[in-house]
């Protein structure tokens, strides 16, 4: 059962299905695309803490108005890797050591719950469409591209959320993924990572279609767990 057929006897209420966007945002925001690119900037450096982001500059970086660029940085506050300041504007932000740590451990039981239950209760279908997911993720590892990577791993994830038929919860992973999403993404550039990624995955999903509401919890807390120890790494290289 998906979560819009959810009858509301069950007093839960239909939500967005969380394992593919809505039909009018079918391609990448022009506002994602710069959040996308203004992160990279930041995880890696090239964006040093304390640098102003003036929207204007930014806007003529890219080629766009200044619509985009203020959504942007809305969404980068959001995630913590920017400062809004009153009259001061936009400026680089490292979120620190307790703040990075409290949310890969918000992220790890979260996506940790939604494993589990996707384990007692996705639907025939969607165990398939997870295995897909997860057989093109093993065949992106060894391509050697983590952007890409990491776009499909964007759907297998959220196609766990979705397996979990508990919209709110799935609606609260997805919001902490957003905030964390930039350091995720940086750990790809790891040497070896996705391979390893794509082993993690792989005791997530033999849980999941087991039927463990354990086993599954315990790969995916333990597969968060060690996307924050690859991100450490990351970072200490820059």
């Amino acid at each position: 059962m998906s979560f819009e057929d959810m009858p509301a006897q069950r007093g839960i209420e239909p939500v967005s299905r969380v394992d593919r966007p809505p039909l009018n945002m079918g391609k990448i925001t022009r506002a994602e695309e710069l959040r996308l690119q203004l992160a990279d900037d930041i995880v890696r450096g090239a964006l040093p803490p304390g640098a102003a982001l003036d929207e204007s500059e930014i806007a003529r970086r890219f080629s766009v108005s200044r619509t985009p660029v203020r959504e942007a940085l809305r969404q980068l506050v959001a995630s913590g890797l920017v400062d809004s300041r009153a009259h001061r504007g936009a400026v680089v932000a490292r979120p620190s050591i307790e703040r990075l740590t409290g949310m890969f451990e918000a992220m790890a039981e979260l996506e940790a719950i939604c494993a589990g239950l996707a384990a007692e209760r996705m639907p025939p279908a969607e165990r398939q469409a997870l295995e897909a997911v997860h057989e093109e993720l093993r065949l992106l590892s060894h391509a050697g591209n983590p952007d890409r990577f990491h776009e499909v791993n964007e759907r297998f994830h959220n196609a766990i959320y979705a397996g979990s038929q508990n919209g709110y919860i799935a609606e609260m992973t997805l919001a902490t993924r957003v905030r964390v999403q930039p350091f995720r993404r940086a750990q790809f550039r790891n040497l070896g990572r996705l391979a390893k990624s794509q082993a993690e995955h792989d005791r997530v999903v033999v849980a999941i279609m087991r039927g463990d509401r354990v086993g599954a919890a315990s790969a995916m807390r333990a597969h968060i767990e060690l996307v924050r120890g690859e991100y450490e790494l990351y970072a200490v290289s820059l």
